[in-house]
């Protein structure tokens, strides 16, 4: 697991999430595959950046807002923006602006990633389902003394 900062809280336990850490890494190769090729146009590159940034983006912020419904609803969008990302670097393929190969390197990640949060979601929903979401930050900290 990588780890970005050392600051830890309720808050930041996304970061844990493998789903999480496999979304950034998804980021990085899209945004070295898309700013690294000089074929692909600014709009298109940005659009890309944006899409796989939504996916880790999404999660995290799902996860502060402790509501399992609103939590669930941001892993859907999540996974939005993994198929517009998978899309776009199709169209890139299929135009030959891109390499096999890298597509090859986005595509195996992208499939790990989905599955990944496609898991994350029916956990959420069996939680939800079984009721043994706790939604207050406030139970989280029961024992906390500032």
């Amino acid at each position: 697991m990588t780890e970005y900062t050392k600051l830890r809280n309720i808050n930041r336990g996304y970061m844990k999430l493998d789903v999480w850490q496999k979304a950034i890494e998804l980021h990085g190769l899209a945004y070295q595959i898309v700013y690294n090729e000089s074929k692909v146009e600014f709009k298109l590159r940005a659009q890309i950046a944006d899409a796989t940034q939504s996916v880790s983006a999404n999660i995290s912020e799902g996860y502060g807002r402790r509501s399992i419904k609103e939590y669930i609803q941001h892993c859907y969008i999540a996974l939005g923006s993994l198929a517009e990302a998978m899309a776009r670097m199709i169209g890139l393929k299929v135009t030959l602006v891109i390499s096999e190969e890298q597509f090859q390197r986005f595509d195996v990640l992208h499939y790990e990633v989905e599955n990944k949060l496609l898991r994350l979601i029916e956990s959420l929903e069996k939680k939800r389902d079984d009721g043994t979401w706790t939604d207050r930050v406030s139970e989280d900290f029961a024992d906390y003394n500032p």
